[in-house]
């Protein structure tokens, strides 16, 4: 503090007699006077004190925002957003797709089990589902439904009505074809209504029913990549093909009318081919590794 307080009086001239001798002979001295001559020399730029008055009064004065605002503008934003963002989840329609050569399984919201078959669609909504369980289907699914759940399946053809029950619908162009494999399936084509049980199966085609058959079988063919055909067209045959192997079949000529039963491969493309060929008395040419023709 005294050291202080010396340096201070020399800087300003003050120091004399002993005690300027004393401060001259410390060892810290010639630091000082190298200090006391580099500020020296030092300027400061004119203060002009009328010219800053009027850059103050000419600023504008911005009023701060304050810290509560800030935070209410970002809990309206995220609030927003959460509702939006639950309104997409709960409200909006949710759609599940299989494309052409592959398939789809997924869970409804009551566990009941949907596998979606090659070039198929289903459409649903999750709001409400334990009230309203209706989907719309656009191809082939086969449906394992919780017990006790009443389950409603619509398509452009017709509505299926079922009960805790397993169930296959194929909703193709203008045939409609449903199989029961357990419990009871209400179907309602047009102006007919049916019910069918375990093991039965019913089609319908161009506004008639063509098909009322059993079968012995626990789940569709597709399942075990092969399609059994009813009473089918070659038509709806080459499509169903060109859905499970994704891939092109160009039919040159007129088709026959006459209709195939049996059942056709979908994990082996030459013998599934060979099998139309020779049905349909047809040749068969392979353009490339994706497209055939028949003629």
């Amino acid at each position: 503090m005294e050291e202080n307080y010396h340096l201070a009086k020399w800087l300003n001239n003050e120091l004399e007699g002993e005690e300027l001798k004393a401060f001259e002979a410390s060892k810290d001295f010639a630091v000082y006077q190298r200090i006391k001559q580099y500020s020296g020399e030092l300027t400061t730029p004119a203060f002009d004190e009328d010219k800053m008055l009027q850059t103050i009064l000419q600023t504008k004065k911005t009023k701060p925002i304050s810290f509560q605002k800030v935070v209410l503008r970002i809990a309206a934003v995220v609030i927003i957003s959460f509702g939006i963002t639950f309104a997409v989840k709960n409200f909006a329609n949710f759609t599940e797709y299989a494309p052409n050569g592959a398939t789809t399984a997924f869970l409804l919201p009551d566990n009941s089990t949907v596998l979606l078959n090659s070039g198929s669609e289903i459409e649903y909504k999750k709001w409400n589902w334990n009230n309203e369980r209706k989907l719309k289907l656009n191809g082939e699914a086969y449906f394992k439904v919780a017990k006790g759940k009443k389950f409603e399946v619509a398509t452009e053809l017709g509505k299926v009505t079922v009960l805790g029950t397993q169930f296959n619908v194929k909703n193709r162009n203008n045939r409609l074809d449903v199989t029961c494999f357990e419990g009871k399936v209400q179907v309602n084509y047009q102006n007919t209504q049916l019910l069918l049980t375990k093991g039965m199966t019913v089609s319908f085609e161009d506004g008639q029913q063509v098909v009322a058959d059993q079968t012995v079988q626990t789940e569709p063919d597709w399942l075990s990549k092969q399609v059994a055909f009813t009473a089918a067209q070659l038509p709806a045959i080459l499509e169903e093909m060109m859905r499970q192997y994704n891939i092109d079949i160009q039919m040159k000529g007129k088709a026959t009318p006459q209709r195939f039963t049996g059942t056709i491969p979908m994990n082996n493309l030459d013998v599934a081919l060979e099998i139309v060929a020779t049905t349909y008395h047809l040749k068969m040419t392979k353009i490339n590794d994706s497209t055939y023709r028949l003629e």
